[in-house]
């Protein structure tokens, strides 16, 4: 007892003496790996010495029995406060009985100096053995190294024993890797970029590091066969170089950390991070570090790891079961005359076309389309071309076209994290340099600004996907938005500012926008509308904060906004925006009060839209204008006078213009028209002088050419002028496929517009000829009237089954009832028709009775077969 007793104490005291050393010697140099040998050496001396006395005194004895480090202790990577994983491996039950006593009292003497013991006890049998629950085990084989006892035992269990093992379960054994690798990621939302990652198990961490070495070392053993695999690194030299220096870097951090925390503690807290940057760990440089500065080199390693690790991952072709393998096989008929699809890898068929920019940014929609990755080969290419990319960077329109193909394709996330990954994203808008791995001290985000916005871009995309109630609501609203692309590009520039040196990241955020919208020659009108939602990207969630259900509030926040459509764009930013800060930041309480503020606001605006212009109380608006176009002069007051603010609201400077010259040319023309065609629809603008039965007319005519109106505007001034706007599908391609029916179908507007053309025989006509099916939603016809919006209008609102001339028997009734459309609302849902109407009659709003004969007229018209 007493010779236990003084070996205890000596062993005790030699280890709190070495340790002490080692840490002091951290203290000065922040040398991670010198740190984890030293370590690793201490702990063999006092194995050995254990052995010694408590095993056997020959340390190459007793025979058939051997002590083996496994893991870490394997590496000879024995962080301060990490595990000891050791095997007592024996040959038969023999040298397992006789030893047991032995092995417990060896084992208690290293828990008794409080190192933290990782036992295991196997006989050579069992260990050949693969057991698909225990990955763990058979992984830590692969880094065994003899300690003490029978040579000759270990040399079966790790020349011929190991090398069998994985050759037999090479497939299962990389499957399981790969399994248990993906599960590990997800807990970290797949992503190297949190604010407080975890330096071994996070993705890019010291466990990245040695799974890309395990997988690497199965597919060597597996071809070679037995030790021929040992005595060399199994990666590739490139990947190999590479990732020396990011595992030296990562070992410092978590030598770090084990010393800060005084136990085995590996998240870089924010506090953490603080010392880190101060003691200049893992870096040699002179200067002083901020934080963020050098959590960037944390994430600049953290991705090299994590990208070797993913390449491996992706490339070993028996990670997956064979269905899956035969699903990626048929992913393989998407290869098309530029790109190659490997196991959902693309590869470039003509690499000598990899510095050519737009080749490339067709690559990136096409990963953005079909959720495909480059290979490594691909990667590589792109990384060695670089300089001359960088030489060519594309810029203006065909900028543009591209990345708003990958903006709106479903994977869009994806493609735009690669670019990132491969510099290029920067190469072409530079104003994102800024935003590259930086940490800000938020405690509410657990991502890195550049990561956050992938992911609030990738939050959009997956509404079409998610089953969740809330998500379904948004989706919907996102089909509703006339321009996504510009949403999506507000949102990848909405935090560019968070870079720059100030307080004030949305005005940075703007003024770097304004620089990537003018390299982008993104057209005005469309500019101002990104911008817009970058500058009021936070006022939604300022908004929240205060009571949505006071209608002051909800009207306050209205006029901010102006209109339908950039209310609709900044609820699906700021929804995308607050779930991207972490996965638990968008409660549905939140979502809840978001959907009511988004529906308080929508109503305020549809009900205050005929807030009229006049040149007294708008004289600013109207100066404004006028600066801007000085030779309009007297006629632009003219024009605007009596004009709904809204008119202003939805329409660009240049389009105000438009309209005044097509007013002018009214006296020559009575039927002035403007067709064009965008991305979703068509859009068909016509300004003339009022008259009963116009908007019913202009309804009635374009069904009878078989359009489907989606959208539609109507304005009048207060001279009778009036500006109509119909948005609409061409159902049977009349337009696009037949360039010479253009003038053809203004033509025939022009001619019902004077009537010199029979509408009603075009409507029966077309009627007579279209299948009436029966809709796969049934919508119950409902109409309301509100006199309380409007000074001097009726609000009508008739909700109804979408069909082929709807609008044209709506607004016909109206006529009928002699009322005359001073604004006219028109919004298609799916199946369900949404038109809001605001009626005067004689000048005045309508009577009750007149309220309940068009209320009749128009149920049995639209209840009618």
């Amino acid at each position: 007892m007493t010779t236990r007793v003084s070996i205890g104490s000596e062993l005790r005291t030699l280890y709190a003496d070495e340790f002490a050393r080692i840490k002091r010697d951290f203290s000065i140099a922040s040398d991670g790996q010198a740190s984890v040998v030293a370590r690793t050496a201490l702990v063999e001396s006092i194995v050995h010495r254990l052995w010694q006395e408590v095993i056997s005194a020959d340390v190459d004895g007793p025979a058939d029995f051997s002590l083996v480090a496994l893991g870490g202790f394997g590496r000879g990577w024995l962080f301060p406060y990490s595990d000891i994983d050791l095997l007592f491996l024996h040959a038969g039950r023999d040298t397992e009985e006789k030893f047991k006593e032995r092995i417990r009292r060896f084992s208690q003497e290293l828990w008794d100096l409080r190192l933290k013991l990782s036992p295991a006890t196997r006989k050579l049998s069992e260990c050949e053995r693969f057991d698909p629950e225990n990955l763990e085990f058979t992984i830590s084989l692969l880094d065994c190294r003899c300690l003490a006892g029978d040579q000759k035992l270990f040399a079966r269990l790790h020349d011929r024993l190991i090398p069998k093992l994985i050759s037999r379960d090479c497939q299962v054994i990389t499957q399981r890797l790969a399994e248990l690798t993906r599960e590990r990621h997800a807990k970290f939302g797949m992503t190297v970029f949190h604010l407080e990652p975890n330096v071994k198990d996070g993705p890019g961490g010291l466990r990245d590091y040695n799974a890309a070495h395990w997988l690497a070392r199965v597919a060597v053993t597996d071809k070679l066969g037995d030790s021929e695999s040992e005595g060399g690194a199994p990666l590739p030299f490139g990947v190999r170089k590479q990732l020396e220096a990011a595992f030296d870097f990562q070992t410092s951090v978590r030598c770090f950390l084990h010393f800060r925390h005084a136990r085995d503690d590996n998240s870089l807290a924010w506090e953490a991070q603080d010392d880190a940057a101060a003691q200049k760990i893992g870096v040699r440089i002179a200067e002083r570090m901020n934080p963020s500065d050098w959590m960037r080199i944390y994430f600049s390693h953290a991705r090299s790891i994590h990208r070797a690790c993913t390449r491996l991952l992706e490339e070993n072709h028996s990670d997956r079961p064979s269905f899956y393998r035969q699903f990626k096989n048929l992913r393989s008929r998407l290869s098309n005359g530029e790109f190659s699809v490997v196991d959902d890898m693309i590869f470039l068929r003509r690499p000598e076309k990899v510095s050519d920019p737009e080749m490339l940014l067709r690559a990136f929609r096409f990963m953005a389309r079909h959720r495909l990755k480059f290979s490594s080969t691909t990667e590589d290419q792109i990384e060695r071309n670089f300089a001359v990319l960088s030489a060519e960077s594309l810029q203006g329109v065909p900028l543009w076209v591209h990345l708003q193909e990958i903006l709106l394709a479903p994977h869009a996330s994806n493609a735009l994290r690669e670019m990132h990954s491969l510099r290029l994203l920067a190469m072409f808008l530079p104003e994102l340099a800024g935003i590259d791995a930086l940490a800000l001290r938020d405690y509410s985000h657990r991502y890195t600004v550049d990561e956050h916005t992938f992911v609030a871009i990738e939050n959009l995309h997956r509404l079409r996907q998610s089953q969740a109630r809330w998500d379904q609501r948004y989706a919907e609203l996102l089909d509703e938005v006339e321009q996504p692309e510009l949403l999506y590009l507000a949102l990848l520039l909405h935090d560019s500012g968070k870079g720059a040196a100030t307080d004030n990241h949305v005005q940075a955020s703007v003024a770097l926008a304004a620089k990537s919208l003018e390299r982008l020659d993104v057209d005005p009108p469309d500019r101002e509308t990104v911008l817009f939602l970058i500058d009021r990207h936070l006022d939604m969630s300022a908004a929240l904060r205060r009571d949505i259900f006071d209608p002051e509030t909800v009207q306050s926040f209205a006029e901010k906004i102006g209109t339908s459509e950039r209310l609709k764009m900044l609820c699906l930013l700021t929804y995308a925006d607050i779930k991207a800060v972490n996965p638990e930041a968008l409660t549905p309480w939140k979502a809840e009060n978001l959907w009511q503020l988004y529906i308080g606001a929508a109503n305020r605006l549809i009900r205050s839209v005929d807030q009229r212009f006049h040149a007294g109380a708008d004289e600013e608006t109207l100066h404004h204008l006028q600066m801007l176009a000085p030779a309009a002069g007297r006629h632009l007051q003219d024009f605007l006078e009596g004009l709904p603010r809204r008119y202003l609201r939805t329409h660009s400077v240049d389009e105000v213009l438009e309209h005044l010259a097509m007013a002018a040319r009214v006296e020559n023309d009575p039927v002035q028209l403007a067709l064009r065609r965008g991305r979703h629809w068509y859009e068909l603008t016509l300004v003339t002088t009022d008259r009963p039965f116009l908007f019913a007319a202009m309804a009635g005519v374009l069904a009878a050419w078989g359009m489907n109106i989606v959208k539609a505007a109507a304005f009048s001034n207060q001279a009778g002028t009036v500006v109509d706007t119909f948005y609409f599908t061409d159902r049977f391609r009349t337009l696009e496929l037949n360039l010479s029916e253009w003038d053809r179908f203004k033509d025939s507007i022009h001619s019902v517009l004077l009537g010199k053309a029979d509408l009603a025989r075009m409507l029966q006509d077309r009627l007579r000829s279209e299948k009436h099916r029966a809709p796969k939603v049934k919508v119950e016809t409902q109409i309301e009237f509100d006199d309380t919006c409007s000074a001097h209008s009726t609000l009508v609102e008739v909700i109804a089954q979408d069909q082929p001339g709807l609008l044209y028997r709506i607004s016909s009734q109206f006529s009928g009832q002699n009322c005359n459309i001073e604004i006219a609302l028109i919004e298609t849902e799916g199946q369900t028709a949404i038109d809001v109407f605001y009626l005067t009659s004689a000048g005045s709003k309508l009577t009750e009775d007149q309220q309940h004969h068009l209320r009749k007229s128009l149920l049995s018209d639209l209840s009618a077969k």
